[in-house]
């Protein structure tokens, strides 16, 4: 690599751990939490949901088939966090139990190419203080860049639950990021036609997860978190004047000395939004420092072109070298190929 390549950062790809299915195979909360999924999927959705699995289990799991996708669409290097699915419904052995399984083994996938792969782990929300622990042990531990939540920690408790303080105190203190990656949505059954689970619930979700952090001014209490969110951030960013709008306009809504669109610069998403237009749109809402490359590797509903649909958004060249790896490196820090460490003077201002 010569000295001004940046390489290409995927930020958003995952990994199948048949350690931890085999873990929860006979466990009732995994049975309700498939019966719940049922129900919001709707019968055809599921259908095709299992199909799907099935067909992508060697993509989930075997390393040539990642390498060899990664190489066809320039992707140097992928931050690699376990498939999504929510554990919030198990108890705390359990639960440490599940996160300790799904850590080894993604850091001793990415520990096979750690010049191509960066692993992101996970821990139990629902149990905060042992989430602590397991964020420590993550990061300290098993070399982790951070880890992968959900949109919320539990039934009923959000993402900016006081009993999640210390999560996020620690969070900051040790650097790591932070990737909320939603599974499904709350609407449940009202959604269970058309893959609506997937293409109005998940940016719901995320939409809900990212304002309720921005209202509550998490941001302001912990300035230097790293956070990011998958899919372009959901569907706020289209339409963060309506959440300044109340911002300015109602006192319920004026909890933050900034409005909610500056609290939101400060975190990052992925590039996950298929169409040009809707790429620039995104630059334009969230800012050219905080968009990284983003896959969603290897489902239906991402893309095997990251990079080219980069390109296609006719942005200018620094913004492209930016998203591209520039903005991935600050968010996960220093990563393998790049030329030199972040500079203090990043066009995002984050470190």
């Amino acid at each position: 690599m010569t000295a001004s390549y940046v390489p290409a950062v995927d930020v958003h790809a995952h990994l199948g751990v048949p350690a931890v299915d085999q873990l929860i195979a006979s466990e009732p909360g995994l049975a309700r939490q498939c019966q719940i999924d049922a129900a919001a999927l709707g019968p055809q959705s599921q259908a095709v949901n299992v199909a799907q699995i099935g067909a992508l289990a060697a993509r989930l799991t075997d390393l040539d088939l990642r390498i060899e996708a990664m190489d066809r669409a320039g992707v140097d290097i992928q931050a690699v966090s376990a498939v999504p699915l929510p554990h919030s419904w198990a108890g705390r052995e359990l639960a440490a139990r599940i996160a300790a399984a799904s850590n080894e083994a993604v850091a001793e996938y990415c520990a096979k190419r750690p010049d191509r792969l960066v692993p992101i782990g996970a821990v139990a929300l629902q149990h905060p203080d042992l989430a602590v622990r397991q964020l420590r042990s993550a990061v300290l531990d098993f070399g982790m860049r951070g880890v992968q939540i959900s949109t919320s920690a539990a039934p009923g408790v959000e993402l900016d639950d006081p009993a999640l303080a210390d999560f996020w105190a620690t969070v900051e203190e040790l650097g790591a990021a932070v990737l909320i990656h939603p599974w499904g949505c709350t609407l449940g059954e009202r959604l269970n036609s058309y893959y609506l689970f997937n293409t109005v619930g998940n940016p719901v979700e995320t939409a809900l997860a990212l304002s309720r952090i921005a209202f509550s001014g998490l941001l302001e209490r912990h300035p230097a978190l790293r956070i990011w969110a998958a899919h372009g951030g959901g569907y706020l960013p289209t339409y963060l004047g309506r959440a300044d709008h109340a911002w300015h306009n109602r006192p319920d809504a004026r909890t933050t000395a900034e409005p909610p669109s500056a609290q939101l610069s400060r975190i990052w998403v992925d590039s996950l939004v298929y169409a040009p237009h809707q790429l620039r749109h995104l630059v334009a809402a969230m800012g050219p420092s905080q968009v990284t490359l983003g896959s969603d590797y290897p489902f239906d509903m991402g893309v095997e072109d990251p990079v080219e649909r980069l390109l296609a958004a006719g942005l200018d060249a620094e913004t492209v070298t930016a998203i591209r790896g520039g903005n991935a490196q600050r968010l996960l820090g220093p990563l393998p190929g790049f030329p030199h460490e972040p500079s203090n003077a990043s066009i995002g201002g984050v470190q």
